[in-house]
């Protein structure tokens, strides 16, 4: 999957929780977040004046970070849950991001994992087709 794709799919995916994503399209999205969400703290830095004080103080972010996140919390996590799907698990496993440490460690190791080849119970096999 190229980016172009993933990126669209993201989008027009918006908050599609069933199906599933292959593992390109999860990972260019996350690539995709990481850069826009440090321009839009570069963005807020700007807009405060490069008050470092002040940047700190707000959490590294400002009004534009914010917006930035709100919009693509959802989709964000959709794709999530259908990565999960993709390797046979259920999108509740995402809730294991709540746990401190370890969470983040089990998703990433299911997100790294390699597609179910055959058909699952959240559908066909995305690199089939």
């Amino acid at each position: 999957m190229k980016f172009s794709e993933a990126l669209k799919s993201f989008w027009s995916n918006y908050a599609t929780f069933t199906g599933r994503s292959r593992r390109s399209e999860y990972w260019y999205i996350q690539l995709f977040l990481v850069v826009t969400n440090m321009v839009a703290a570069a963005i807020d830095f700007v807009l405060m004046d490069g008050d470092v004080d002040q940047f700190i103080a707000n959490g590294g972010g400002g009004i534009v970070g914010l917006v930035w996140i709100l919009a693509t919390i959802v989709p964000a996590l959709a794709v999530l849950v259908r990565r999960l799907h993709d390797t046979g698990k259920s999108g509740w496993w995402a809730l294991m991001i709540l746990i401190p440490f370890a969470g983040a460690i089990v998703l990433l190791v299911f997100t790294v994992m390699d597609s179910d080849a055959q058909e699952n119970s959240y559908g066909p096999s995305p690199k089939v087709s």
